[in-house]
């Protein structure tokens, strides 16, 4: 089966960076030099950031486009084309302080393994940052009585959402890969109507 590569075009932030990012940045353990990996890193914006603050960063993505375009806007962070479903402790260190992805984990057809390899290159009590779009029984009905729900579960968009996690569904995932408190922030949009959540848990 022919799959296609995620289509990045510029080094520029997404739509989702502007809601995303202040929860991420905010949700950082406290301390300087911290060593992040981002893991779904596409363009690079967000390691870029990070990088600019004084963190240790390597990110990886499995589009070569985006990898390519995060290399040239910063040449010193150690980016890499890297499938999320490969051994990442063989690839990589096994000591990050923390471990991120944004906007990933809803692409992906086996989110087990993508949460088990996050887990592999953690240091013991590092912190886990994912977020994935919220869906919630009040946003679900809003999309059903707007009758949005067909272009919010698009079948035409090619590499586009296939999972589409709630906060309990998500909890259960991630605490059955071995991580502990578990606690989440929303952003976007009105209360219960949000665009995105974001989970963060340890090691």
């Amino acid at each position: 089966m022919n799959i296609l590569p995620y289509d990045w075009k510029t080094s520029a932030p997404t739509n989702a960076h502007g809601f995303i990012t202040k929860p991420i940045l905010s949700s950082l353990p406290d301390g300087k030099n911290l060593k992040i990996a981002d893991l779904g890193c596409g363009n690079g914006y967000l390691a870029r950031l990070l990088e600019g603050m004084g963190h240790r960063i390597s990110a990886i993505d499995s589009s070569a486009d985006g990898i390519r375009i995060a290399k040239d806007a910063c040449p010193s962070i150690d980016f890499r084309c890297l499938s999320l479903y490969e051994d990442l402790a063989s690839h990589l260190d096994t000591n990050y302080d923390v471990v991120i992805s944004s906007e990933v984990i809803e692409h992906l057809y086996d989110p087990r393994t993508f949460l088990f390899n996050a887990r592999a290159i953690m240091k013991e009590e590092g912190t886990l940052i994912l977020t994935t779009p919220y869906h919630g029984y009040l946003k679900n009905l809003a999309m059903a009585v707007t009758g949005k729900l067909d272009k919010h579960f698009t079948v035409g968009w090619d590499c586009g959402h296939i999972k589409f996690f709630s906060v309990k569904t998500l909890t259960a995932m991630v605490a059955e890969q071995g991580f502990r408190n578990i606690r989440f922030k929303f952003a976007g949009r009105i209360p219960y109507l949000w665009k995105s959540m974001m989970l963060c848990a340890e090691k």
